[in-house]
């Protein structure tokens, strides 16, 4: 008889299953464990962690905040909007997807607003994506501004005027002059002759505008005297990205 023709000498069956059957994980405590046949391998384990998306989700579905970048202490329900939006689950969201969130969460924001939050709260890494530490800044920052435009919005209209915009903003710090704010609220004016009102998403754009171009002059005024020196390309390219159209 030739090597050829010999069979092969089978193992065991016991040997077997004591050799290649992995053990099951310990389920837990609260797991109700009636009836329930549980079993897995190490590798559909090593297949689910490598599935895990960016926000700690394997494929159970469950939602895992500690590995999802966000602020510890962060809401869940602020968590919630970004996910919502974030479609493709890479961790990051688009001027569109922003705007869907925030609108969601307070009121209809204009494109050109969206585009000047994602400026002022831009992410160092990708200008045009927010990740979810500036999304969880910006929730909370307009969280705080939706507070003073509701306490100045005396007539509950849900839009302040002239002299309810100078309370408001003198109230987050801005003591702005009259033909300075007249300047900025005459942006709003539609040409029929009524009075200028803003809504929410109007007062967070003039605020903002105030915040950002502060805040740079700022940074030149070291000694806080409101005096400071600049040159004419400092001085373009601290103004130019609060005057061009976001539209």
């Amino acid at each position: 008889m030739s090597f050829f023709s010999k069979k092969p000498r089978s193992s065991s069956s016991s040997s077997s299953s004591s050799s290649y059957a992995p053990s099951a994980p310990s389920l837990p405590e609260s797991y109700d464990q009636r009836g329930q046949a549980y079993s897995t391998s190490h590798q559909s384990n090593h297949s689910q962690q490598q599935q895990q998306s960016y926000y700690g989700q394997g494929n159970g579905g469950g939602s895992s905040y500690g590995h999802s970048g966000f602020p510890p202490g962060t809401s869940p329900d602020v968590i919630r909007s970004f996910e919502m939006v974030d479609r493709d689950r890479s961790g990051f969201i688009d001027e569109n997807e922003l705007q869907q969130a925030v609108s969601s969460g307070y009121q209809r924001f204009s494109i050109r607003t969206i585009r000047l939050l994602m400026f002022l709260f831009k992410n160092p890494h990708d200008p045009l994506r927010f990740g979810p530490k500036e999304f969880a800044a910006l929730w909370g920052c307009l969280g705080q501004w939706r507070g003073i435009f509701e306490r100045y919005d005396k007539d509950r209209s849900g839009k302040i005027d002239l002299f309810e915009l100078r309370d408001a903003l003198y109230s987050l710090g801005f003591a702005i002059p009259s033909s300075v704010l007249q300047v900025l609220i005459s942006k709003y004016d539609d040409g029929s002759g009524r009075r200028i009102e803003l809504n929410f998403d109007s007062f967070v754009e003039c605020g903002m505008i105030l915040k950002g171009l502060t805040e740079k002059f700022k940074e030149k005024d070291k000694r806080h005297t409101g005096t400071t020196t600049f040159n004419y390309d400092e001085f373009m390219s601290m103004v130019i990205p609060f005057l061009v159209s976001y539209d």
